[in-house]
Formats: structure tokens, C-alpha cells, sequence
């Protein structure tokens, strides 16, 4: 009676049901193999070797993590691996017209949003605020704004949400606001906004995410037939000499590294599924 009544279960496509397990595969993956829980992990393997009274093999182990821990947190390294992938792209000379902005989530702090009812960034604000100037810039563009929800250990909100309540709250109006609340990841980010932007022949669409993120960005929308003109913001990094002067702070140093690796390891497996179109995609030309 009860199947009856609600009908067959409707399964998602075999092409969405293949995106949702690279979704969480990559999620779980990562929480892994991020560089402080390696390395957490590996000192406390070569603690428990050396218990099991393989002592100088223990040794060794804890004081590889030591290493790890020292070359992560006192060197420019993560400066050097996120400058290499910020520098990808340089941020174009602006066209006198535009069709439309894209901006790609991962710009406001769903976690406190939802707990908290206010409207809140997290470091990679750049994407929302820079894309607020051009969107006045371009009073006649559209802004389509790709960010649903991340989280897989909890529940939480699309981004779309908190993306809504600042674009409207800062004057935007809502017939130029596009928000696309379905997508999950990058690739997901540039499947969705294609349709949610519906780009036509001829029309100019910039691409706003954070600089590090830009190769793994713009391979993903060249794989899905978007093309959109790369304009690269929040950059964490400083040009120049600057570059081998690492933080005071040690923890921004370990930070770099987090979020360099994570990208390295994002472009790497986006190439091998065929999600990007290079390895480390390049402007053309």
C-alpha cells in the first residue's frame, strides 16, 4: 500500500549518482591526508612502534613528523606551492561589457550563518565583495552566485543563503541575482552555473574564485563548454621578494600548506577523472 501510494523511488541519473561519491570520497579522502592530521598521524604511529619496542624505528617516524611540522610552519613553502598556482592567471584587462559575473562559493561561513542568523565571511570573501564592485561597475550584468552545501559530517545550509541576504542587502537587485544552490564542489560549481547562467554566443562572463583556486576552476568550466574570462581575487600571497618571508605566524605558514596541497591534490584527481582539461590548466593562447 505504502509503495502504492508514493509511487516508484526515483533514483538520481548514474551521472549524478558518480558525482556524489567522487563528492564524499573526496571529502573523506582529504580529511585524511591534510598535512597537520598526517602528520598528527604519523607521530602518533612512530609513538606506538616504538611502544611495540621497535624503538629506533619509532624514533625515526616521530621525528620525521617533527620535521614536517618544523619545514611547514617556520618555511615559505606553502608560500612558494599557493604563489605558483595564484600566478596562473593574472587578472585581465576589464571589457567595456559584460554579460554576467559567476561567482563561485566558498566565501561565507555557513557554520556561524546557521547558528547565529547573521551574515558571515571567512577569508576568501574576496569572491562576494569584489564581485558586489563589478557587479556596479556593470550595472547591466547578472551575477550568478554557485554554492550549495559542503558539509557532509552535519547538517547545513546552501551558501546561497548567506550570498542572498548580502547581495540584496547591499543594494544588488534581485532581477540580477542568480543563485544556484545545487552544486558541491568545483566541477559541480561550473555544470550548474552553465545552466543557471545559460551563457549565449558571443557573450562575455567573468569567472570569480579565490587565485590558488583558478586552474582547477577554469579547467572544470572548459570541460562543460563555459567560457568565461578568468578574474582572479583573494590572493594570499605578496609578489616579489616578499614571497620567501614567511609569517611570524606560524599557524598562517601550516595554513598555506593546507591549502596548497588540498588544491595540488584537487587537480590531480579533477585530471585523472577527466573533470579538468590539464593537469594544472594555463591561459590559452
Amino acid at each position: 500500500m505504502i509503495c502504492g501510494a508514493i509511487g516508484r523511488r526515483r533514483w538520481p541519473p548514474v551521472e549524478e549518482r558518480g558525482q556524489a561519491l567522487f563528492f564524499y570520497v573526496a571529502k573523506i579522502g582529504w580529511f585524511l591526508v591534510q598535512p597537520l592530521v598526517a602528520i598528527l598521524i604519523l607521530a602518533l604511529f612512530g609513538f606506538l612502534v616504538r611502544r611495540l619496542r621497535y624503538r629506533r624505528l619509532g624514533a625515526a617516524l616521530m621525528g620525521l613528523a617533527l620535521f614536517a611540522l618544523l619545514v611547514c610552519s617556520l618555511t615559505p613553502l606553502g608560500l612558494a606551492m599557493t604563489a605558483y598556482l595564484e600566478n596562473r592567471f593574472p587578472r585581465p584587462d576589464l571589457p567595456e561589457r559584460i554579460a554576467g559575473i559567476v561567482v563561485l562559493g566558498g566565501g561565507f561561513d555557513t557554520r556561524v550563518a546557521r547558528t547565529r542568523d547573521v551574515v558571515e565571511f571567512n577569508e576568501a570573501a574576496d569572491r562576494a565583495t569584489e564581485a558586489l564592485i563589478l557587479a556596479r561597475r556593470y550595472p547591466q550584468a547578472r551575477v550568478v552566485f554557485s554554492g550549495g552545501v559542503a558539509a557532509i559530517f552535519e547538517d547545513d545550509i546552501a551558501e546561497t543563503i548567506p550570498a542572498r541576504a548580502f547581495f540584496l542587502g547591499a543594494g544588488l537587485s534581485p532581477e540580477r541575482l542568480v543563485l544556484e544552490a545545487k552544486a558541491r564542489d568545483t566541477f559541480e560549481n561550473a555544470l550548474y552555473a552553465k545552466q543557471a547562467a545559460n551563457p549565449k554566443p558571443g557573450e562575455t562572463w567573468l569567472l570569480l574564485t579565490s587565485a590558488y583556486h583558478m586552474p582547477r576552476a577554469v579547467g572544470c568550466f572548459r570541460q562543460v563548454g563555459f567560457d568565461v574570462v578568468p578574474y582572479p581575487v583573494d590572493y594570499r600571497t605578496p609578489a616579489g621578494a616578499m614571497l620567501w618571508r614567511p609569517s611570524s605566524a606560524t599557524t598562517r605558514n601550516l595554513e598555506k600548506v593546507h591549502f596548497a596541497i588540498r588544491e595540488y591534490l584537487g587537480l590531480l584527481a579533477y585530471w585523472i577523472e577527466g573533470r579538468t582539461d590539464a593537469l594544472v590548466p594555463a591561459p590559452r593562447g
